[in-house]
């Protein structure tokens, strides 16, 4: 096991408790949903349905034209009431979102948590990341000049490095060329299970779902469970 993973497996699941949301008065999301270490869920709907907006609830950042109520629990604790950055939920959306003003590896270290003191320990942690996504060497490179694929697992990368304790997977996977998204869910699934990460995925397309062999939740136009 490389630094970057010790000490990663949560022994909780990560579970939503009586969550609803809504907006201007209506009901878009009320569930209930246990996500265990490791597992990877897909929750499924129509666009309205209130896929993302779950996901911004469960991360700490829904927009405050939402009002949202139910407990987030990781770890056995309840994070609800936590600001994003004390939640330590990685999440991935459908663009990379690089820095553009920093390397490859400034945007790695960037994701490094303060546990990883010193220059050299830092550096290791990014050289040793980039080898775990096939890009040893990379470390100097603009982000722009980078492929689609390459991009995508730098994001993923980054946020692996941040030692999140749930990953939340928005879209990820949508504007990648067919060939590269076979190959990038399986990396992120794998990576996901091997890192013990209770995960959600959102998602329209039927392959994601397959790919992520795991559970499906089906949410009807209202956000309830169709």
């Amino acid at each position: 096991m490389t630094n970057t993973q010790t000490n990663r497996m949560p022994q909780e699941p990560m579970m939503l408790e009586e969550v609803k949301i809504r907006l201007a008065g209506d009901c878009l999301i009320h569930l209930s949903l246990s996500v265990a270490a490791g597992e990877v869920v897909t929750i499924m709907g129509p666009s309205g349905s209130g896929k993302s907006t779950l996901l911004a609830y469960i991360g700490g950042f829904l927009p405050p034209a939402f009002e949202g109520e139910g407990r987030v629990w990781l770890d056995g604790k309840d994070v609800s009431s936590l600001s994003a950055e004390r939640r330590h939920i990685g999440i991935l959306f459908q663009d990379p979102l690089l820095f553009p003003h920093l390397s490859v590896g400034g945007n790695l270290a960037f994701g490094l948590t303060r546990a990883v003191k010193g220059r050299a320990a830092r550096k290791a942690s990014v050289c040793e990341a980039l080898e775990a996504i096939n890009m040893a060497g990379f470390e100097g490179r603009d982000p722009e000049t980078l492929s689609g694929g390459q991009k995508a697992r730098v994001a993923l990368a980054r946020t692996l490095l941040s030692q999140p304790r749930a990953l939340l997977l928005d879209e990820p996977f949508s504007k990648l060329d067919a060939d590269l998204r076979v190959r990038m869910r399986h990396h992120v699934f794998e990576r996901a299970r091997s890192e013990g990460l209770p995960t959600l995925l959102v998602t329209h397309d039927e392959e994601d779902a397959r790919a992520a062999q795991g559970r499906i939740i089906r949410l009807a136009p209202n956000g309830m469970v169709g």
